[in-house]
């Protein structure tokens, strides 16, 4: 079942360009950042309290005096285990001594905070003992392992070292002799471990790593009152969730019944993650068809076009088909990040272009806005509508902030976008005996285990020319033909290639060291309809050029976006770089009217109109100017 699998993070060599940039910004600014605020050396930001989090559970287990007890959420662990990935994704690229060395420094704490038995949990470690494993719903234990696992194999994958990757072997040990071998039922409240189980199995081939995983995922749902049955048995809780919210859990059906993508977005596509990954290991085609089911479930109906999931803040979570609110969306970064890794993995089962428009559109787009341009604020929330005055004031926008905070309490996001962003070379390339597979069109240097070495040359997403140099070996390729490119061509060594599609993928039968592929994409800016049965975007349009969604700010429009309306169908649009502007990006001006102001609130006429130009900026770039008014989906008249 599996058609090929990502390329090894260390087998992508960012060079100049886009994809380079953004890594270099979290090399240079995003870890050092984030590494300050764990030690909580921060001025004016939330309190981490990570490490210290850490020297205290390792003086505990001593059974020495804890100084100043646990602090912050119940899944603090998670944020170092996110560092430390997106620090090892770093180091494949950018070799850094001192980076390494607090790496390692950080590693050292984290395993003196584990118990002799396994168990690896600051929360339960310095608060209360006898509380582990007694709060699967709300405790977090199995999610803050399955992070600690990801980044013990990515560490051990680009430095070679494993004590963290032996620590969390250990760990994963007690978590299967406490509910498989002793019994215990359960399953993670919060769903993470089982695709980290993956990622531990394939990197030391402990089949109970493997085993784990699927009896998570088997168990899931069979006893849909499991949490509050746990409920009954204890006298505590963190947040009070509640038990019987079977949709918030994906708890309410077995996973290979569940077809609609329902509850807490992110809990959601991690799961799914897993539940991919394990049915293209296994050849399991039971789960592999609810994948498919759920994946269509979230990109046909329940998906925003910047590639956001989740669109109310209660329970940060799904709703129903086509419920996509602008101004008080949630989208997730975190969301957005788990539906390209669920992208992957289905890219993985079937070479199907479906799936790398979706990893794409997503990371494009709300991932990048997820981070502002500086690397130091972040986005927890991505709204397509902002309002100062009424984003993050009015009770119903609390959430929606209209401009990025330096850090969390909840801190999830922020480390995820730089983890993510370090490893996008393996989102974007895959491999298998035969083929190189193209996926994302990230200039740099790529290695294929066949031999085949391709060097890619591009001003992507800005630039629609993609050159793929063959500088060794030779083999098969096949290259995606993104959703929104009408027209797409490919020559090698300046000869038009004939068409050889299969499900958006062109395959390149042979090339050969010297060759030189070039790819020509679609430069046009497209506008955007959304789905009659889309409330909030009846008679609006969107704006894209390549990856690109666009939105229009204040910023470019004299303050005021709510006036603005785009022209008919068929109205000039243009498109012009700018390197001083945003970092360096394409501004679309396009016909459209301003409405004239009213003094009034109703009216029974109708407000008259002036011609105008409106700008419009990507979409990942907004929030970079100080407090203005934003839109993704304008009226068009």
């Amino acid at each position: 079942m599996k058609t090929h699998r990502q390329i090894d993070v260390k087998n992508f060599e960012s060079r100049e360009g886009f994809i380079y940039r953004y890594q270099k910004l979290i090399k240079d600014v995003v870890i050092p950042y984030q590494y300050a605020v764990l030690h909580d050396q921060v001025e004016g930001v939330e309190k981490s309290h990570v490490v210290a989090n850490f020297e205290n559970a390792a003086r505990a287990v001593r059974g020495e005096d804890v100084r100043d007890g646990f602090y912050g959420m119940v899944f603090q662990d998670s944020d170092a285990a996110k560092w430390i990935e997106a620090a090892a994704y770093s180091l494949a690229t950018f070799p850094d001594p001192e980076l390494e060395k607090k790496v390692d420094g950080l590693i050292d704490k984290i395993a003196a905070a584990q118990d002799e038995d396994g168990y690896l949990n600051t929360y339960f470690t310095i608060k209360d003992k006898e509380k582990r494993w007694t709060n699967l719903l709300e405790g977090h234990e199995l999610y803050c392992a399955g992070h600690m696992m990801e980044a013990a194999v990515a560490y051990y994958e680009t430095t070679g070292k494993d004590k963290l990757l032996k620590v969390m072997q250990k760990n994963a040990a007690h978590i299967y002799r406490h509910l498989v071998t002793e019994g215990h039922e359960g399953y993670p409240g919060h769903p993470e471990v089982e695709l980290a189980l993956m990622k531990l199995y394939r990197a030391t081939g402990d089949q109970k790593c493997l085993e784990l995983a699927k009896h998570f995922i088997d168990v899931r749902g069979v006893n849909r009152d499991f949490y509050k049955q746990e409920v009954e048995k204890r006298d505590w809780k963190v947040w009070g969730n509640d038990a019987s919210d079977y949709d918030y859990q994906q708890s309410g059906k077995p996973v290979r019944e569940q077809f609609d993508a329902t509850g807490h977005s992110v809990r959601a596509v991690y799961l799914y993650t897993g539940m991919a990954d394990l049915a293209s290991e296994t050849e399991d085609q039971e789960l592999l068809a609810a994948c498919k089911k759920l994946f269509e479930s979230i990109t046909d109906r329940r998906m925003y076009v910047t590639g956001g999931i989740g669109s109310t803040v209660l329970g940060e979570a799904f709703t129903v088909d086509y419920n996509l609110p602008n101004d008080t969306a949630y989208a997730e970064t975190c969301a957005s990040i788990g539906l390209m890794f669920f992208a992957s993995r289905m890219l993985e089962t079937e070479a199907d272009s479906k799936y790398g428009d979706v990893m794409e559109r997503a990371f494009y787009n709300t991932v990048l806005a997820g981070m502002q341009l500086d690397g130091k604020k972040f986005f927890y929330v991505n709204p397509l509508e902002v309002i100062p005055g009424v984003s993050g004031v009015a009770v119903t926008h609390k959430h929606d902030l209209p401009v990025r905070p330096g850090w969390y309490t909840c801190a999830c996001c922020p480390p995820n976008v730089a983890r993510c962003i370090a490893s996008i070379g393996k989102y974007a390339y895959g491999e298998n005996e035969t083929t190189a597979y193209i996926h994302l069109f990230a200039e740099g240097k790529i290695s294929f285990e066949s031999g085949l070495v391709l060097e890619c040359e591009t001003g992507y997403p800005y630039e629609f020319k993609v050159a793929y140099r063959v500088i060794e070996g030779s083999g098969r390729v096949a290259i995606r033909r993104p959703d929104w490119s009408s027209k797409f061509g490919i020559c090698i060594n300046g000869v038009q290639v004939q068409e050889q599609c299969e499900k958006g993928y062109w395959y390149l039968d042979y090339v050969k060291e010297g060759d030189v592929i070039e790819v020509s994409l679609d430069d046009r800016v497209k506008k955007i309809y959304a789905s009659s049965r889309v409330a909030s975007d009846s008679g609006c349009a969107a704006l894209q050029r390549g990856p690109l969604v666009y939105c229009v700010e204040g910023a470019d429009n004299d303050g005021d976006v709510l006036a603005l309306s785009y022209a008919e169908k068929g109205a000039a649009i243009a498109g012009e770089y700018d390197s001083a502007l945003l970092g360096g990006t394409v501004m679309l001006t396009a016909d459209g009217y301003r409405s004239q102001k009213s003094t009034s609130l109703y009216t029974y006429e109708k407000l008259k109109t002036d011609p105008c130009a409106i700008k419009a900026v990507p979409y990942y770039t907004w929030g970079n100017r100080g407090l203005g008014e934003m839109r993704v989906w304008l009226p068009e008249k």
